[in-house]
């Protein structure tokens, strides 16, 4: 049974304490796994394909249930979802520690990424239905710090597990937090509220969400690695185009359609979603970049290279509570431009200072900035997004948004993972994954550098169209 409360903001907390929680839980087994993939493609034996596809894996399994489970979660309470998401994602942990090879792992972090996005689903919807308007962007602060403080702690931990106790606890050291959020989840989550509900659900168009999204991003997470003439790319694509059309035409005559392309008419959404999708692109695989340089170009080890990742954590998280105080002075939109402003700076900081022997400090200040500007951007256009809807529309309009950012997350890792390689030859690729290039000639390490710059070139330039986006919808409101 839920918890009693005296007072609606006393049950506000308890359920944001949950969602952050669980946030920092999914937060933590990310940001540790950048770290540590070097060691655990390492000793797994993964090459280049298996150690990208422990990550994007998981990202785009994220992204395909996320409109379908949305959907669910209106229409079944996000209690139980949210629960439900906590027990998978914490059993898959628990079985990815004992994964006998690479492609194992990549399984159960599919199964793993099922888990959560059943709680990034509902995770702001449950913020946004607990706190008062005047409030919400105090809780979608701390809602967003939450994963700020998981990207401070992560990668040291991931580093640090990886070099003392062994890959396998990059996984195990999940379950212990993932029970205790889920007991905890169980006291405090309220049930759905009495009332009628609308139980229709429009399985034809989530099928076709599953294949037309799930297509696209197979196609945009292979094609740099295997070419556009190789099967898997070219059916990826013939599903996306294929789909998109039968998806439109479905979706336009379903009676419960599971994503309401009416909201796309709405300029001031359909910016700030597409907002969301470039600011995605553009700041993904930070931690991951400047993790991986620390390792492959300086020849660190993963401790000492999750240490120096630490300011971006440190701004992100600072920025992201105080960003909702900041709202009682201005409006979500406005911080939002500005928020993504400062992460176009900071990329433009670390495009100006890359090599191979970049003064530690100049690479801090570009963190710190891209940290600033992700924090103040991410409460704030997500309040922008959610201010003002209906609680039974709350999932699913998440769901959207989610879809939109994490479709970004899955494009922007693909891109790095590709640009920083590509001017190096294909047989030192796995060398640059598991972190020991800086080990071989300098050539090598230069060519890497220019792979470096070429990613952040094109990340920089995607940041200002984000801040383009920002602008069009405060013209349109």
């Amino acid at each position: 049974m839920p918890l009693a409360t005296t007072t609606p903001m006393g049950q506000a907390w308890r359920t944001l304490s949950v969602v952050s929680l669980a946030s920092m839980l999914t937060g933590l087994g990310g940001s540790s796994m950048n770290v540590a993939l070097p060691e655990i493609a390492r000793h797994t034996g993964a090459d280049a394909t298996a150690a990208g596809w422990i990550l994007l894996g998981f990202q785009l399994t994220t992204t395909v249930l996320m409109v379908v489970l949305g959907r669910l979660a209106d229409l079944f309470g996000r209690r139980r979802m949210y629960l439900l998401g906590l027990s998978v994602y914490t059993v898959a942990a628990l079985l990815a520690g004992f994964s006998p090879d690479a492609w194992v792992i990549v399984a159960l972090r599919v199964v793993q990424a099922a888990g959560a996005a059943m709680l990034l689903t509902n995770s702001a919807a449950l913020v946004s239905d607990a706190f008062p308007r005047e409030r919400l962007g105090e809780g979608m602060g701390v809602y967003v710090a939450s994963f700020s403080i998981a990207g401070l702690i992560g990668p040291t931990l991931g580093g640090f597990l990886a070099e003392s106790l062994g890959w396998r606890w990059v996984f195990w050291f999940n379950v212990p937090l993932g029970v205790a959020c889920l007991v905890w989840g169980a006291l405090v989550l309220r049930g759905p509220a009495p009332g009628d509900r609308d139980r229709g659900l429009d399985l034809p168009g989530s099928l076709l969400v599953l294949v037309t999204l799930g297509g696209l991003l197979l196609a945009l997470s292979e094609f740099t690695r295997l070419g556009w003439s190789h099967p898997i790319v070219v059916s990826g694509l013939v599903a996306a185009v294929a789909g998109l059309p039968l998806f439109l035409a479905r979706e336009r005559r379903a009676a419960h359609p599971v994503v309401d392309l009416g909201l796309f008419r709405d300029r001031a959404f359909a910016f700030g979603t597409l907002a969301s999708f470039l600011n995605a692109v553009a700041r993904m695989g930070m931690v991951f970049l400047v993790a991986l340089y620390f390792q492959a170009v300086r020849g660190e080890d993963p401790v000492q290279a999750g240490l120096k990742v630490l300011p971006l954590a440190v701004a992100a998280m600072t920025a992201s509570v105080v960003s909702g105080f900041l709202q009682r002075l201005l409006t979500a939109r406005t911080l939002a431009v500005g928020g993504a402003a400062a992460t176009t700076c900071g990329l433009l900081v670390m495009l100006a200072v890359m090599s191979t022997d970049v003064p530690y400090p100049a690479v801090a200040l570009g963190l710190v900035l891209i940290g600033l500007g992700s924090g103040v951007f991410l409460p704030s256009n997500t309040t922008a997004i959610l201010d003002g809807l209906p609680s039974d529309r709350l999932g699913i309009v998440n769901a959207m948004r989610l879809m939109l950012q994490n479709t970004g997350n899955v494009v922007g890792t693909a891109l790095v993972l590709s640009i920083i390689t590509a001017p190096l030859p294909a047989a030192l690729h796995q060398q640059v994954f598991a972190g020991t290039l800086g080990r071989l000639s300098g050539g090598a390490v230069e060519q890497l550098v220019t792979g470096y710059r070429y990613a952040l070139a094109v990340m920089a330039a995607i940041s200002v169209l984000t801040v383009l986006a920002c602008l069009a919808r405060r013209k349109a409101t």
